[in-house]
């Protein structure tokens, strides 16, 4: 029995903690949004794997890597720790995204705001260039 999979996996969520808390993306932006958010997601992909499993679309790996602990059939103790990180990752590039967005249009803003110019390329006092 392995844990080298579980290690990488929660060497990630750090990963992942660490850059939301340096940047305010997820949790250190909206902690009450993101405590609902994160764990939602992981609980619809929880009942997705579930389905597959039950479909027999969905199998176990079997490999030296994993613990070999599992939370239901078919279902390794790792895949929870895989659907934290795939959830956090989704929201921590959103998070980044909106902030890259927000700035950008901050900056045209900006650039607009001294040109006499209302952003639709017509001049503020209604007169034609």
């Amino acid at each position: 029995m392995s844990i080298l999979y579980l290690v990488a996996l929660a060497i990630s969520l750090t990963g992942m903690v660490v850059l939301d808390r340096r940047f305010r993306l997820f949790f250190w932006r909206d902690a009450r949004r993101a405590a609902i958010v994160l764990p939602v997601g992981i609980l619809l992909f929880l009942v997705w794997d579930l389905f597959g499993i039950g479909l027999g679309i969905f199998f176990r790996g079997e490999t030296v890597f994993m613990t070999g602990l599992q939370l239901a059939p078919e279902l390794p103790v790792e895949e929870l720790f895989f659907l934290t990180l795939l959830c956090y990752l989704t929201m921590n590039v959103y998070g980044g995204a909106s902030a890259l967005l927000d700035a950008r249009g901050r900056t045209r803003a900006a650039s607009h705001s001294g040109d006499g110019m209302d952003g639709a390329e017509t001049p503020v006092d209604g007169s034609a260039r």
